[in-house]
């Protein structure tokens, strides 16, 4: 299973030199003649197009905050005129005049709504980080997935065709005792069928292989579609294993009602303190707060405080072609009555705080769900793999003997056939133990909040 093989997908060598994990996108990106699980991780955080798109979310938010925070700094505005007009309606004795002035204007209170409204936004923009955060966490499981179901799918081709090489040297043995005179034809009959039945499960795994291929191309956020890149035959590094798990909470050994009870009090602990999702949920929930007191800012009157200078052209009576001054002043808005708008705008606020928390706790109840499910998954798959590796010994060991009897003449042929299936099935289902082990770890990692175990810190370079 460590061995590399060719894939028909994507393109260009890549220079030695190139880096991923940069940040910035890379739609023109070749793909390198080798892939690891590594650097496939590396290219997703910089092209997966959902995590460019939580990108985007957070740089919207920022924009939101500079907006709410306008109220905060003084706003200067600068405005100008001209005009023409008959002789008979003008006051300054022309037929024409232009002014202009500049005011700069500075709110001073509010209710204490600007400030609630900024502090909400901000909270806004913590949930948005988090909110990536999460995204990326998915993302990075879902190419871990296809990168091992690559993996799986490249070891079901070998599996497959080993048993078609087997069951043509097997066809080929019959054949040659029909031809000495110790078997029959309906032995060669019968090793015909089987090495024709072989075929198709060798053609379906080819063609869950390339499927699975195209399945991690959308999970990286592949986009380089030139004739070379759809063409090129990259190989794949790594091979599915079944190594302990480490999780950093303690081991799975005892369990209590199928599971360990330890070990899940502390991953029920480390999801509430971990898990992204979570967190950006009690982070609008607190907006949500700051969002009442905004919105209860509207029974306060605003007052601001500005000051302006003004310049316009004389009247035609004044010895000066232009005059100017300035203005200060102080001035306050306040809606007395407005027909309960803000105490409606009130209600929804409070109903949005219900809201948030009420989708808190149901989150908290699915994460908890998802973490016993996990671990119940991840229980399941040591146990497979850990049988597998036996049933995979035992039917090597049956198909060497059956093997040997047979030449020796003291079984038949379809004891040969049957060992021969037994080995493969054998050898698939522990390629699929492998494989439900390694997603199962992964996805009680992600379940409990904690980061890939190949997520890259820094720039990544060509394998």
């Amino acid at each position: 299973m460590k061995c590399a093989v060719f894939v028909a997908v994507f393109g260009l060598t890549l220079p030695a030199a190139a880096q991923l994990n940069d940040g910035r996108p890379d739609p023109d990106f070749p793909v390198p003649d080798r892939l690891d699980l590594t650097y496939a991780l590396a290219f997703a955080l910089d092209n997966n197009f959902a995590i460019r798109q939580a990108k985007e979310r957070i740089r919207q938010q920022e924009g939101i905050v500079l907006e709410v925070r306008a109220p905060q700094i003084p706003n200067v505005t600068a405005s100008g005129g001209y005009q023409r007009n008959d002789d008979s309606v003008s006051t300054t004795g022309r037929d024409h005049g232009w002014a202009a002035d500049i005011t700069a204007r500075q709110v001073v209170f509010a209710g204490g709504g600007v400030v609630a409204g900024v502090r909400s936004q901000r909270l806004a923009l913590e949930a948005a980080v988090l909110a990536l955060q999460a995204v990326i966490n998915d993302a990075l499981l879902d190419v871990r997935t296809r990168f091992y179901l690559v993996l799986v799918n490249r070891e079901r081709i070998k599996v497959q065709e080993q048993n078609v090489d087997l069951l043509g040297r097997q066809l080929q043995d019959v054949k040659n005792r029909f031809e000495a005179g110790t078997v029959s034809n309906f032995e060669v009959l019968r090793a015909e069928v089987a090495l024709a039945n072989a075929q198709p499960a060798l053609i379906t795994a080819r063609n869950d292989f390339r499927l699975a291929i195209d399945e991690l191309r959308r999970a990286l956020g592949f986009a380089n579609h030139t004739e070379v890149n759809v063409t090129k035959i990259p190989e794949f590094l790594g091979a599915l294993e079944f190594a302990p798990a480490e999780f950093g909470l303690g081991s799975l050994p005892a369990t209590v009602g199928g599971q360990n009870r330890d070990f899940l009090v502390s991953a029920l602990a480390a999801a509430r303190e971990h898990r992204p999702d979570l967190l950006r949920l009690v982070k609008l929930e607190t907006a949500a707060e700051q969002g009442l007191l905004a919105r209860r800012a509207g029974f306060f009157p605003t007052v601001s405080v500005f000051g302006s200078y003004d310049w316009r052209e004389a009247p035609i009576s004044s010895t000066r072609s232009t005059v100017d001054g300035w203005t200060l002043g102080v001035q306050s808005t306040w809606d007395i009555f407005d027909g309960r708008a803000t105490a409606g705008r009130v209600a929804q606020a409070q109903s949005l705080i219900e809201q948030s928390r009420l989708a808190t706790a149901e989150a908290q109840l699915v994460v908890d769900v998802e973490i016993r499910r996990a671990i119940s998954s991840y229980q399941e798959a040591t146990e497979l793999a850990e049988a597998s590796q036996k049933v995979t010994e035992q039917a090597e060991e049956s198909l060497r003997l059956a093997t040997v009897r047979f030449g020796a003449g003291t079984t038949t042929q379809l004891d040969v056939l049957q060992a021969q299936t037994d080995l493969t099935t054998a050898r698939l289902n522990q390629l699929q133990a492998y494989f439900s082990y390694n997603v199962a770890v992964a996805t009680l990692r992600r379940a409990m909040g904690l980061s890939d175990m190949n997520r890259p810190t820094g720039e990544v370079k060509y394998p």
